[in-house]
């Protein structure tokens, strides 16, 4: 019998979104760790894990046509063969697909393409305005790492991408609480600049849309004014996604300030393995990955495993463990399909609903999301529970904004954070049973290191740092 079927799976239900936990209990946490992945859906990684609202969903949306959100319409450009898909098993046709379909791409993951799945609430254009490949899907036997840190402590499967849009905005909310958007706290009267999808491109697409750089007051300047250590653990390599690098007044830094030191330096990986080895981690930590073991198509999950075991492994080895947290969470579903409608505010909430500048699909949510995997490591969430309270990369914020404030900090709140987000997301709080911590360490499945070219030199591509590595594997 597998391990997994000795836990008993708790149910967490959203009894209200937020909960007062004791200055103790909080205060029990010396250290956060933040890391985030790229671009996969909660259905296409966990949609066969049981006790989670995935493919056995009772509370399937049924729209007007008598479809549920599972039977996704084709067109007949795409097949003669069927009027619809369903979600469908990956690597169904075994052999050496096992090894293949793990650098498969789903197709686009952009604001108009995330829209369009979306589609004013029936969620049912995943395959017909994407790929069929969209609704594929993984079992435990392809990504066993990932199963195992998600039962092993606590997997949350209502947690969303902030935005219905790619990378660049949704790591932006987790580093700074918004996108500035009009009607968001910093623009309230749409007179600033906003970012909705990917650009790096010095100035804007049209007025006051997809402006570079950005200027708004970062999470991290909070934690600085308040005296609060913090670093991002990169490499070079790093995707270019540490999205702090984008902001103006971290370009503008000079060598000696905390933004550049904390927030620009590339000190590697290995540094984070050593200070958690050595005790030594600051009180909270960003992790931005290399490119190739991000997940991110077309690299592969495997080495994204590799990745997180090894992060995982050093926080539970670490002296530190019984007092730190980690969290690990995707920043969008990048391309593939989740069955599960967002929850989104009201129409025409304050910084939650805009005009689409695209004009595709006139005034639309700017998000939360599609679902992504999610998962919460510490003693206090150890034993195969599953969080359900509604949750976006702001969530990530509220927790700390709230662990930060139990240790005496004040003025560490985001002025920034749209207050519909603020009040609807779950600050992650009721995650966590301090009064019955379990410091035991669950097994997780050994990965297979990615292969590596020590010989190929790595240089950024830019100040946000570099695209590619020195990994030579499957992906490329």
């Amino acid at each position: 019998m597998s391990w997994i079927s000795y836990l008993e799976v708790t149910i967490f239900f959203a009894l209200a979104v937020s909960v007062s936990v004791s200055a103790d209990s909080l205060e029990d946490i010396k250290h956060v760790v933040l890391f985030m992945q790229e671009n996969r859906a909660f259905d296409h990684y966990f949609g066969t894990m049981a006790g989670v609202r995935g493919f056995a969903d009772p509370n399937v949306q049924v729209n007007p046509d008598g479809r549920t959100t599972f039977q996704q319409p084709v067109t007949k450009q795409q097949t003669n063969k069927a009027d619809q898909l369903t979600p469908w098993y990956i690597n169904y046709l075994g052999g050496e697909w096992l090894d293949a379909t793990q650098c498969m791409g789903a197709g686009d993951w952009g604001w108009e393409h995330m829209h369009a799945a979306y589609n004013g609430g029936l969620t049912n254009q995943w395959a017909a305005t994407n790929t069929p490949y969209s609704i594929g899907f993984f079992k435990r036997s392809d990504i066993p790492v990932h199963f195992d840190i998600a039962e092993g402590w606590t997997v949350g499967d209502m947690y969303q991408e902030s935005i219905l849009a790619s990378t660049d905005p949704n790591r932006i909310i987790w580093m700074s609480g918004t996108v500035n958007n009009p009607g968001t706290p910093s623009n309230p009267d749409g007179d600033g600049n906003m970012i909705l999808d990917n650009n790096a491109s010095p100035g804007c697409e049209k007025p006051h849309f997809n402006c570079y750089p950005f200027t708004w007051k970062t999470i991290p300047e909070y934690w600085t004014d308040a005296g609060v250590s913090w670093q991002v653990y990169q490499d070079v390599d790093n995707f270019q996604d540490n999205m702090l690098a984008y902001f103006t007044q971290y370009q503008k830094a000079g060598k000696e300030s905390p933004l550049t030191k904390h927030g620009k330096s590339y000190l590697g990986l290995q540094q984070f393995y050593d200070d958690a080895a050595n005790g030594t981690l600051p009180e909270i930590s960003y992790i931005v990955g290399p490119a190739e073991l991000s997940e991110h198509y077309p690299y592969l999950p495997s080495d994204g495993a590799w990745l997180q075991k090894n992060v995982v492994d050093a926080i539970t080895s670490s002296p530190l463990y019984n007092e730190t947290v980690l969290i690990i969470s995707y920043d969008e579903v990048g391309g593939y399909a989740d069955h599960v409608t967002p929850y989104i505010a009201p129409k025409d909430t304050p910084g939650e609903w805009i005009h689409d500048p695209y004009g595709m699909v006139g005034n639309t949510p700017v998000g939360p999301g599609f679902r992504l995997p999610f998962s919460i490591i510490s003693p206090w969430t150890r034993g195969g529970h599953v969080f359900t309270e509604h949750a976006d990369h702001n969530s990530q914020n509220l927790f700390v904004e709230e662990w930060l404030t139990a240790h005496g900090h004040q003025n560490i709140r985001s002025k920034e954070m749209p207050p519909w987000r603020r009040e609807h997301m779950s600050n992650l709080l009721k995650a966590f049973d301090f009064d019955h911590p379990d410091y035991s360490i669950p097994p997780i499945t050994p990965s297979i290191p990615p292969l590596t070219d020590p010989t190929i030199p790595i240089e950024p591509d830019s100040p946000l740092g570099s695209l590619d590595g020195n990994y030579i594997g499957a992906a490329h």
